[in-house]
């Protein structure tokens, strides 16, 4: 446990950082699950109406530092890749 004053701000920093991050994240996986769920149910038209809401997440994680800018890069280049098969 941290005992310093400032050591006690940087865990609860630390703490709401991670907390924001993983919504984020899970926000990414959840966007590109949906569409591939509607890809595979014949619903292509309403998953490339979703398209930008991912691209929306993928380039906010990238721009945060959750991931990295050459993933989010290959991210939405597969995405699309596997809406135009």
């Amino acid at each position: 446990m941290p005992i310093t004053k400032s050591a006690k701000k940087a865990l609860r920093q630390s703490i709401k950082r991670r907390k924001m991050n993983l919504q984020r994240k899970k926000a990414l996986k959840n966007i590109v699950v949906k569409i591939k769920k509607l890809k595979a149910e014949g619903k292509k038209t309403e998953a490339e109406k979703l398209i930008s809401l991912a691209y929306k997440a993928i380039d906010k994680a990238a721009k945060r530092g959750i991931i990295k800018r050459g993933a989010a890069s290959r991210k939405k280049s597969r995405l699309i890749k596997f809406l135009r098969k």
